[in-house]
């Protein structure tokens, strides 16, 4: 039997590359349970997000706010209905022009081939400085 959850996650990681964030918010459930954790009196893109509507609306203001200079996935790791996908990033935040430089992991758990719980751990302390 074929894992549904590798390519689920690959097309994840492709659509956040080069999709409009309404495309990229249909993967995820209506329910989805999201949270970026970090400052968010500082970085007014993370935090908790309510359905597709508060998906499509992170990944607008990603665009809007920062620019990604490198996005590596280096492992996907797969048990169940679960995936860990870790790796590094470098971003510039548009209004300061400062770099954030973090590994990532991506936590998220599939249900009916839609994304039902999503977590992002990344150098939280690096994004609220390069905010700033």
């Amino acid at each position: 039997m074929t894992d549904p959850i590798r390519p689920a996650v690959i097309e994840f990681f492709r659509r956040t590359a080069c999709e409009t964030p309404q495309d990229i918010s249909a993967l995820f459930s209506e329910d989805v349970d999201w949270h970026v954790a970090g400052d968010v009196d500082a970085v007014s893109w993370i935090g908790r997000k309510t359905g597709r509507k508060g998906v499509a609306e992170f990944y607008q203001a990603i665009r809007d706010l920062i620019v990604s200079e490198r996005f590596e996935v280096t492992e996907i790791l797969v048990q169940g209905n679960r995936a860990i996908a870790l790796g590094d990033l470098e971003s510039r935040v548009k209004s300061t022009g400062k770099l954030i430089v973090s590994e990532f992991a991506f936590d998220l758990t599939f249900r009916d081939g839609l994304i039902v719980r999503f977590r992002m751990f990344e150098d939280s302390f690096a994004v609220a400085q390069a905010a700033v």
